[in-house]
């Protein structure tokens, strides 16, 4: 196993590929975590290691032509979260994580500011994808005792399938609505929306493994500043929230400013948020 994992090793290295996905292949292979694979020894027969070596080489050639290692495996974390996820979905990234803070945050800030009643709070993610913002919050503010419902609006059939397929598997009441965020919910109000919309400028070159696979419906925002897909988001946001609600959005890093300018009318306490390598990439609002 260690010489399969070496070789593996030595070729992702030469092909700018990082040496943890040939761990994560081979422990997906074996039906082993990654961490397992790092500290263990394994005995196997040698029927079970030529199946293996087999089916190994065959998904290390997969991701050298580029797939992303969460299509090979069909899995991808995403805080406490193991996400099923395959073509027609946008792999969630440990970036987007920073959203399910803040508005858990919001979430208990508003218990406490009410502690004296057990009021439902609402919340409506915008462009689900995966459902990985909707079911941390949904999970999450369960263990932390927040009564909280879930929204998850998807306008793609074929991520509404991730996205349902995750719902079950975490066997949660959220509620999916495939529709665009245009229309979607007419005369609902939420007390929180999240939205990680697609905002990637037309014109910015991507990595073969993100624009070869993931589908551009999630990634481009549109021509020039990328901002056509999200002033969209942000009005949606503005329709669907109570006063007072909380809204947060992830955006381009050079967006924020844009961001903040399309926000101004409807939203107050305005402010930018950094991810976790000091970049401008959310921005969160109150609704007037």
């Amino acid at each position: 196993m260690r010489n399969l994992l070496r070789d593996a090793v030595a070729l992702f290295e030469k092909n700018q590929i990082s040496a943890v996905d040939a761990e994560i292949l081979l422990a997906h292979v074996i039906g082993v975590s990654r961490k397992q694979l790092i500290t263990s020894t394994f005995e196997l027969p040698n029927e079970e290691i030529a199946r293996i070596t087999e089916e190994f080489q065959g998904l290390v050639e997969q991701r050298v032509l580029g797939k992303p290692v969460q299509y090979i495996t069909g899995s991808a974390p995403f805080r406490y979260l193991e996400l099923s996820v395959g073509e027609g979905v946008l792999i969630p990234r440990p970036e987007t994580e920073v959203l399910v803070d803040r508005v858990i945050g919001f979430l208990q800030s508003k218990k406490l500011d009410n502690s004296n009643t057990s009021e439902i709070k609402s919340v409506v993610d915008l462009g689900a994808g995966s459902g990985a913002i909707s079911i941390a919050i949904a999970t999450e503010a369960a263990i932390k005792g927040l009564d909280v419902t879930v929204v998850a609006v998807e306008k793609s059939p074929e991520a509404a399938h991730w996205l349902n397929l995750n719902i079950s598997k975490y066997e949660l009441a959220t509620r999916v609505v495939v529709e665009d965020v245009a229309t979607a919910l007419e005369g609902v109000k939420a007390d929180v929306v999240v939205a990680n919309p697609p905002y990637i400028p037309n014109q910015q070159p991507l990595p073969h493994d993100v624009i070869g696979f993931e589908p551009e419906l999630a990634l481009r925002g549109g021509d020039g500043d990328g901002m056509a897909v999200p002033v969209q988001f942000i009005a949606a946001a503005a329709r669907l929230l109570k006063s007072d609600g909380y809204f947060i959005i992830e955006h381009h890093e050079s967006q924020g400013q844009l961001i903040k300018r399309a926000m101004a009318d409807q939203f107050t306490n305005l402010q930018g948020i950094s991810d976790l390598t000091g970049r401008d990439r959310f921005t969160s609002g109150i609704r007037v």
